[in-house]
């Protein structure tokens, strides 16, 4: 067995909170694309889980609480994995949950509900594309493909998402002004955030938006910059839609 996975990053266009469940888990409206970014995964014969990290972002784990870990547990299944990550962890793109969907995937898995279970954008990118995402990410309604360029900056810092949630909660679940609820509390819970939106919109002439939790910021069209990747949509991972 030799299988090789790309696993694109999911972009968070816009990001509203509408309510909270017992067990913490929050509700989302949103919207998510897939992008031209991945990851890249080689499936062989073994048992085990190998990570190439990415030059920035959070070290990443490679024990039983990893997505990817889960996700094989999940499945039933054994392997040896190994990720060349380009998708910094911690940045709000999706990096391991898209790593875990890619795994699913290869297996023939398809309960969203199961999926989110492991990790809440996981059952997203189980799918891609461009698409509606619901309740606490398992309710996915596809949407037409939109072929979209955007920049990203992605700050040299991992965003803690649960922390970046609590501290959400903690401020009274304010709405952000730009199309992300959490943007208020991930200035606010980690505020050198701001020199970097300040940074893109210098750069763009725009304003930028969070992805996600956070810290990456976007904006649409191409503004090319050492310090800026630009990325294109990319269909839906199931059937090319």
């Amino acid at each position: 067995m030799k299988e090789k996975l790309t696993a694109p990053a999911k972009l968070t266009l816009s990001l509203k909170i509408t309510g909270r469940r017992p067990d913490g888990y929050h509700f989302i409206d949103a919207e998510m694309v897939s992008l031209d970014f991945s990851d890249q995964i080689l499936i062989t014969q073994g048992d085990g889980l190998e990570i190439k990290a990415a030059e920035s972002g959070f070290t990443v784990d490679t024990g039983p609480e990893n997505l990817v870990s889960r996700a094989m547990d999940l499945i039933g299944e054994k392997a040896f994995i190994h990720i060349d990550k380009k998708i910094p962890s911690g940045a709000g793109l999706g990096g391991g949950s898209t790593n875990a969907a890619a795994i699913l995937r290869q297996f023939g898995f398809d309960d969203l509900t199961q999926a989110s279970s492991i990790g809440a954008d996981v059952a997203y990118c189980l799918i891609g594309g461009r698409a509606r995402v619901s309740g606490i990410g398992e309710v996915i309604e596809p949407l037409p493909f939109l072929e979209k360029t955007f920049t990203l900056l992605i700050p040299p810092i991992g965003v803690p998402t649960p922390e970046i949630y609590k501290h959400w909660d903690e401020m009274g679940g304010p709405a952000g002004e730009n199309g992300n609820d959490l943007e208020p509390a991930l200035l606010s819970y980690m505020p050198e955030m701001i020199q970097y939106k300040k940074q893109l919109a210098s750069i763009s002439g725009k304003q930028p938006q969070l992805a996600g939790s956070g810290g990456t910021w976007f904006v649409e069209g191409e503004f090319f910059n050492e310090d800026c990747r630009v990325v294109k949509t990319v269909p839906s991972n199931l059937h090319g839609k």
